[in-house]
């Protein structure tokens, strides 16, 4: 008998006597799951970088300390995702206090992300970048809508913020955000792009890059014709196989495997 949680043993085929899939890691030390969510948060710059996310100093990925929820760990303003190390992370309160690290914060990434933590206890994680596709379906003002198997992950679990104001400087307007985000995985920000959440690091940054491709399967089917859509109880149920935070949490897990392979200096 499988002793696979429910949210993987459906989609697991024959398997070998004995053989195990990964899944999230348990700490014995907050020191050990500190330094595993930066590695992770490190990981997850690169991956940003090798799928061409990166809009000069824009984008930002952050990951709750362990130790002190009120703080983050973030990237350092203005430097390459490409580049980023586990060393070179900044942690920061949610009142703007620098705990550790010798670089400036990007004010949009504090603005945002400490009031979607604040909002949000359970998400771990928050990422947001200007990706290219997810900035052109954000001008459109409109929700993703149920027409691929991948995009029902997001069915009824995004929303929407349509107040853009420029560049966002205040934590009045992190606050706005954090609301339009409400209780789902993920936000359309109108005229700016996308910003998802996770319980993990790499559930956080699998939302973010299967939305930026799902925002682009649209645009093609929308500029192709007219997109017939899945219906809503097909839907939620392929959201409740694809949606989950463990399915979110293993379908990272290649991309993981890949770029740690390829940038082992990404966790110096």
């Amino acid at each position: 008998m499988s002793t696979l949680p429910s949210a993987l043993a459906a989609a697991v085929g024959p398997m070998p006597e004995g053989v195990t899939l990964p899944l999230p890691p348990v700490f014995d030390t907050v020191e050990e799951e500190r330094q595993y969510r930066k590695e992770q948060l490190a990981a997850g710059f690169r991956l940003f970088g090798r799928l061409g996310f990166s809009e000069g100093v824009a984008g930002h990925i952050t990951v709750r300390d362990p130790e002190n929820p009120d703080a983050f760990w973030v990237n350092p303003f203005g430097m390459s995702f490409g580049q980023i190390k586990a060393s070179d992370l900044i942690l920061v309160d949610h009142e703007g206090t620098l705990l550790s690290g010798d670089r400036p914060v990007n004010r949009a990434a504090f603005v945002i992300h400490s009031q979607v933590h604040a909002a949000r206890p359970d998400a771990v994680a928050a990422a947001h970048s200007h990706s290219l596709h997810g900035k052109a379906f954000s001008s459109l003002g409109v929700p993703l809508d149920p027409i691929t198997q991948d995009a029902c992950a997001f069915f009824e679990d995004h929303g929407i913020y349509d107040d853009y104001r420029g560049v966002v400087n205040e934590l009045e307007e992190g606050e706005r955000v954090a609301k339009a985000l409400g209780g789902h995985k993920a936000v359309i920000l109108k005229n700016h792009g996308l910003l998802t959440v996770g319980h993990s690091v790499a559930e956080a940054v699998w939302w973010f890059i299967t939305m930026e491709r799902s925002c682009q399967a649209q645009l093609l089917a929308m500029a192709a014709g007219t997109p017939q859509l899945i219906d809503r109880e097909t839907a939620l149920i392929t959201r409740g196989q694809v949606g989950t935070h463990l399915a979110g949490w293993f379908q990272a897990r290649p991309l993981w495997d890949q770029i740690t392979a390829s940038d082992p200096d990404l966790f110096d």
